[in-house]
């Protein structure tokens, strides 16, 4: 009995050590190592999916959405928990729109996770989800869609992978249109299936923008670049149309167009906003500087006349009109209508003199950025006076050896339609329907000063003028041709140009501005040719859309203050 005994009390000492050993492995488990077994157990079996907000809409003045988001979800699946992989498939592929061989390799993987479709139609999603598979889930997704394909495509923007602006209004406003993600807590059984959803925050949609941009305005003048583009085949061309009484621009156009859907195939340049971000040598549309100064400061009259001879001598700059011509004589009203280099040298060295006329350039905008509510705008290129030579007082004066934006160019031209106000361009008219504040503007010329300039800039259209061609009877029209040589390796092409025009209607009163420019047209490179007809054909759509009367608009009140 004594072996037995032995035996007996052997294994009895066995037992109680394992028993205490696993008793000591209960208590590390439950005491020390819970918080880490705890947190394993909610990973494995709890997930937190960030939900999308959706994107705030985008639309025109009238209420025509221009981008909008829609609800998606992407659709994966855990092969390893199909348990049927052929029956699967068929059934997913119709609703997926795959083929069933498709979806029956995806299902078959030999990993834990692949994805089946990417931003699926909801009503697709729950269709999915309804069947009730283990191992399919969706992932929440917003897909930002514009519903006008190109029409201002590079003014809207688009939107990256992460839904994140990348240009134009959807990059400006983003993180007004972005709104808030939602969070939301899923837990899972064993085989990987949701048995309990809900959201721990709720996700927070972005604020809708509406724009100043009117659509069927917008369409007819991307219609009117497309024929400049078909014509002249340039490197681009743009489009402003602006109310010059407020500064709501009503159309920004450019050529090329790019499909805000798909801007796979477009070039960096066909995606930028030339309105904004192109700086160029603006020719002839820059002699309303001086004249302007110069009526201001009292130094002439429409009716001040200048000698203009064949050319002028600067140091080792010979100034010539765009025609050879003799000694003639020119009003300054002639000297706008006709366009003549010399003669608006003549008003800025003689009667303002370079100091004055920097003065005057600052004074209307030039070198600095307007202030439009889009992104990317450019300052333009202003030589600073104390880094003039003896040269530039001659140049400067016609538009040469300075560079600007076309929206410079319009804010300025539109405080002349205006009656001598200098205001701030804008597109964003309300945000979350709240209107948003325009900023007030600042005389820069009196109301007088601006209707002699008004009245001059009608003679581009007279006989003779530099815009005749682009005349419609019986329409007040006024405005100003630019012709500019292209600046190529340091110096400037004989073949590359940019043309441009910027004009009114009517231009006793105007209620509407209308800028073109174009990149290198080929064929023909004057704006009165080129600029200047397109410019017409905005006009003669816009105004009997906008009610405006061309021919003659009484004067009602006092002229626009700030």
């Amino acid at each position: 009995m004594g072996l037995l005994d032995r035996r007996i009390g052997l294994l009895f000492v066995v037992f109680v050590a394992l028993l205490l050993m696993a008793l000591s492995r209960a208590a590390y488990l439950g005491t020390i190592k819970s918080g880490t077994l705890k947190a394993d157990a909610a990973t494995q079996q709890v997930s937190t999916v960030p939900v999308p907000a959706v994107r705030g809409a985008i639309s025109d003045a009238d209420g025509t959405e221009l981008a909008v988001s829609e609800t998606a979800d992407d659709v994966t699946a855990d092969p390893f928990l199909i348990k049927d992989p052929a029956t699967v498939a068929g059934h997913l592929a119709p609703l997926l729109g795959l083929s069933q061989a498709k979806v029956l390799a995806d299902v078959s993987e030999r990993r834990g996770f692949v994805y089946l479709a990417y931003d699926l139609p909801t009503a697709q999603a729950k269709a999915i989800i309804a069947l009730d598979v283990p191992g399919i889930s969706l992932i929440p997704q917003i897909t930002r869609n514009y519903p006008l394909n190109s029409l201002a495509s590079q003014v809207i923007g688009w939107v990256g992978d992460e839904d994140q602006g990348l240009s134009g209004i959807e990059y400006r406003y983003n993180s007004i249109l972005a709104g808030r993600a939602g969070e939301r807590r899923v837990v899972s059984d064993a085989f990987g299936q949701p048995i309990s959803i809900d959201d721990v925050h709720s996700a927070v949609a972005g604020k809708a923008i509406q724009l100043t941009l009117n659509s069927a305005l917008q369409a007819e003048v991307e219609q009117v670049l497309a024929g400049v583009g078909a014509t002249y085949s340039p490197k681009g061309a743009t489009a402003i149309v602006m109310n010059p009484n407020t500064g709501a621009i009503l159309a920004l156009a450019n050529w090329p167009g790019v499909d805000g859907n798909d801007i796979s195939g477009a070039s960096p340049q066909d995606l930028e906003d030339r309105a904004v971000e192109f700086n160029y040598e603006p020719g002839s549309t820059f002699k309303v500087v001086a004249v302007a100064g110069a009526l201001q400061d009292g130094k002439i009259t429409p009716n001040t006349e200048f000698d203009i001879p064949p050319y002028l001598q600067v140091y080792n700059r010979q100034i010539r009109d765009a025609e050879p011509h003799g000694d003639l004589t020119y009003t300054v009203a002639q000297i706008l209508q006709y366009s003549s280099n010399i003669g608006a040298d003549e008003i800025a060295m003689n009667k303002l003199g370079p100091q004055r006329f920097d003065y005057w350039v600052n004074r209307f905008g030039f070198g600095t950025p307007t202030g439009v509510d889009l992104p990317g705008e450019e300052p333009g290129v202003v030589p600073p006076y104390s880094k003039w030579s003896g040269t530039t007082i001659a140049t400067l004066p016609f538009g040469q050896g300075l560079e600007v934006t076309p929206i410079q160019i319009a804010t300025a031209y539109a405080a002349i339609a205006n009656g001598g106000i200098l205001r701030t361009p804008h597109i964003v008219e309300s945000i979350g329907g709240k209107p948003v504040p325009v900023p007030r503007g600042h005389r820069i010329i009196s109301a007088h000063v601006a209707s002699e300039m008004r009245v001059m800039l009608r003679g581009v259209y007279a006989d003779g003028g530099t815009a005749s061609g682009a005349a419609i009877p019986g329409w007040d029209l006024g405005g100003k041709t630019g012709t500019a040589n292209v600046v190529v390796d340091g110096q400037y092409s004989h073949s590359a140009y940019i043309a441009s025009f910027v004009g009114f209607v009517p231009a006793r009163k105007p209620q509407l501005e209308v800028m073109v420019m174009v990149d290198e047209p080929q064929g023909s490179i004057y704006g009165g040719a080129v600029a200047a007809p397109a410019f017409a054909q905005i006009v003669g759509s816009a105004v009997p859309y906008l009610g405006i009367n061309p021919c003659c608009q009484a004067v009602a009140s006092s002229l626009v203050q700030p």
